[in-house]
């Protein structure tokens, strides 16, 4: 059964209601699903980052439904509610676990055949990988500020440790500093739902030592697919701070079948969550839709 993270405000609860918990296996390890709308909707599978689970995208979920999709977000594996496979230490061990789920869930008239992908951050270089390796799971795939690009930043983004110190109230501090150094732009976009939110998160991630962000592993796998691929970036994220204008050319030259590329003004790296409406409208551009 699904249960709502007991912090949420009431309007997100309510608007989160009547989703089904799903879970699917690979080589014995389990990948928890959450599912909203009906089946035989087209669906939209929504991959989180990093540290993260299923709540990075708690503001977006139910505009989607509302639009008529089937909204499919699962914890990847090692994150969330989801099991950390054997040898599972970063992004390139994912696209097994998620084909074989979508294809339980497909079996089990939980999905039907039209499915689009959008991956966040960790989550976009998952779903790249993925529709490398099984071009046939989706039809379109959305990069919402995804790494793996081969494009650094002159000054190392200045994230600090948080599991040795003693008290919650000295955690939350240094996940406040690591959500303004990463994760957002603005201060009073940190609100107490997104340090809550960021603070159950991060204490369940079980693959800490993941590398691959830093190469251009997605670079590399951008000429490899065959479905339009579409870019939304936060106008301040972190990851390339300065240097949007270079991503959107690298991403527009090494795509096999570009799409469309979205900034959106004025958001950081977590950029569905603080400034969750003007996304919803480039996602909406992506996919031809209106909310």
């Amino acid at each position: 059964m699904f249960e709502s993270p007991d912090f949420l405000p009431p309007d997100l609860r309510a608007s989160l209601a009547g989703a089904a918990r799903l879970h699917t296996t690979c080589n014995g390890s389990r990948t928890v699903w959450h599912a909203w709308g009906q089946p035989s909707q087209p669906a939209v599978v929504l991959l989180h980052g990093g540290s993260g689970s299923w709540t990075h995208w708690v503001r977006n979920i139910a505009p989607l439904q509302a639009a008529g999709w089937r909204v499919l977000v699962p914890d990847l594996p090692g994150f969330g509610d989801s099991d950390l496979p054997s040898a599972c230490t970063d992004v390139d061990a994912l696209p097994a676990h998620l084909h074989a789920g979508l294809l339980q869930l497909q079996g089990a008239g939980a999905c039907g055949d039209q499915v689009r992908l959008v991956g966040f951050s960790f989550g976009g270089m998952a779903a790249a990988l993925w529709l490398a390796a099984h071009p046939q799971d989706a039809q379109q795939l959305v990069l919402v500020g995804a790494p793996g690009m081969g494009l650094t930043v002159p000054e190392r983004i200045p994230l600090k440790g948080w599991r040795h110190l003693p008290t919650s109230e000295k955690q939350n501090e240094v996940h406040r500093h690591n959500l303004m150094a990463l994760m957002l732009q603005h201060s009073s976009s940190l609100d107490d739902l997104a340090l809550r939110l960021h603070a159950a998160n991060v204490a369940r991630d079980r693959m800490p030592r993941r590398r691959m962000s830093s190469t251009d592993i997605v670079a590399k796998t951008l000429p490899q697919l065959q479905v339009p691929v579409s870019a939304i970036y936060g106008e301040h994220d972190a990851l390339y701070k300065g240097r949007l204008p270079e991503l959107q050319a690298a991403m527009e030259r090494q795509s096999a079948h570009w799409g469309q590329w979205h900034t959106v003004a004025g958001a950081g790296h977590w950029v569905q969550y603080e400034a969750a409406q003007a996304f919803d409208v480039a996602l909406g551009f992506v996919f031809n839709i209106k909310y």
